[in-house]
């Protein structure tokens, strides 16, 4: 292949990535109608691309975001997406040079993280991205789904107009976002592909918003799919479940639940610690359920990162780093009271750049990285102490697909 040189796309090129990207997810072209939104979501400077002989052949972009971090910090961090390579030129060193060339701007930039959701997830580990929260989809049979009835509710639902929810969602989200590990900020370009191009195409969404003592506190958004069947029942599928506490997200699950002529209820990406199945009547209403990946971290300046959260345990603990794709921040880091320092320490814990996102936001603890190998560990003591230094109060979950 000839020399490939990455660089932010310019203006004009900008449909041309889109078409790209699209084209790696085997799907057609943006028409002109869904164009003039999807042009928005074009942060600038953000999008990068990879060229031979003034062919694009790869691109990658990322967002202006923040993700809150242990302890309730929220944290810059690159929302990364649309990463893709045409077909006939993968395997040459295209993806590698997209890759790292946007960790080198995330890091010129200050930004402490960057996260994705990976279509193809055996690509990433090894430029440091990591599992860093889990999401479960869960279908139910409405006929025989119903809720506790002392479970606690703390105000009342309401149906909002398309239009309304596009001004008012915003704001909303924003100011319940904070509340929970793993949460991002959705910037201004996120809600443009996400909620101002399906309704200003007339998609047919519902929302539904709570209202509780202090306000606005949730909402969900769903598409129902009518059974082929004229006798049967719809399908709710519900895309966007954000409720500020376990009260709000009561008087949702109470919504959705009791919506006449429904046959299956589908909602995706709620946290896998909700239990569900303990609010039902009947658990066996709950015909199938998964979990999966969902938020891939990737700490781009490890002290920094390191620094931001808070701890189970106040430590010390030293724990050194690999970075083969990062060099600058492989080495050995104390915690202890809540600082960060380099030392030459001999280290309790040593991870890659992968691990230590996996362990970052609590998902994973670091024995059991380390009883599969995917880490290493002082003794059998050191696993305990690490287990406690990066335990968290709650379940990561960052409940934003992008």
């Amino acid at each position: 292949m000839s020399e490939l040189t990455v660089r932010p796309i310019e203006d004009s090129e900008a449909r041309a990535a889109h078409t790209l990207f699209r084209g790696t997810l085997h799907m057609p072209p943006t028409s002109d109608d869904q164009w003039a939104f999807v042009q928005d979501s074009f942060e600038p400077g953000r999008t990068l691309a990879a060229y031979t002989q003034g062919c694009m052949v790869g691109t990658a972009l990322a967002w202006t975001s923040a993700v809150t971090v242990p302890g309730g910090t929220v944290c810059p961090m690159a929302a990364v997406t649309r990463v893709g390579v045409r077909s006939d030129f993968r395997r040459r060193g295209v993806f590698s040079a997209l890759m790292r060339e946007q960790l080198a701007e995330i890091a010129a930039r200050g930004e402490p993280f960057a996260g994705l959701h990976a279509s193809e997830p055996g690509i990433y580990g090894r430029f440091g991205y990591g599992v860093a929260t889990q999401a479960r989809t869960t279908y139910l049979d409405t006929a025989r789904a119903e809720l506790r009835a002392d479970l606690p509710l703390a105000g009342e639902v309401r149906l909002i107009d398309p239009a309304e929810a596009v001004r008012s969602l915003p704001g909303l989200y924003s100011r319940m976002r904070q509340l929970r590990t793993g949460a991002l900020m959705r910037p201004r370009p996120w809600w443009a592909v996400y909620y101002d191009r399906p309704v200003g195409l007339g998609e047919y969404l519902r929302i539904a918003v709570h209202r509780g003592a202090g306000g606005d506190d949730g909402f969900v958004v769903y598409r129902p799919t009518l059974s082929v069947d004229p006798a049967g029942g719809a399908t709710l599928e519900v895309d966007d479940f954000q409720a500020a506490n376990a009260a709000v997200a009561n008087g949702l699950w109470r919504f959705l639940l009791n919506i006449d002529m429904v046959e299956q209820l589908v909602v995706r990406s709620r946290p896998v610690d909700e239990p569900l199945s303990a609010m039902l009547t009947d658990s066996r209403a709950m015909t199938k359920e998964s979990s999966d990946a969902e938020l891939w971290l990737r700490l781009v300046d490890v002290r920094l990162a390191l620094a931001c959260r808070t701890y189970g345990d106040p430590g010390p603990l030293v724990i050194e780093v690999i970075d083969r794709c990062l060099p600058r921040n492989s080495g050995r880091y104390r915690l202890a009271g809540g600082q960060v320092t380099l030392v030459d320490d001999p280290p309790q814990l040593i991870v890659d750049a992968e691990s230590l996102a996996m362990i970052y936001l609590g998902t994973y603890r670091p024995s059991t990285l380390a009883g599969i190998g995917r880490a290493r560990v002082a003794d059998p003591a050191a696993a305990a102490h690490a287990d406690r230094v990066f335990a968290t109060v709650d379940v990561g979950w960052c409940g934003t697909y992008f």
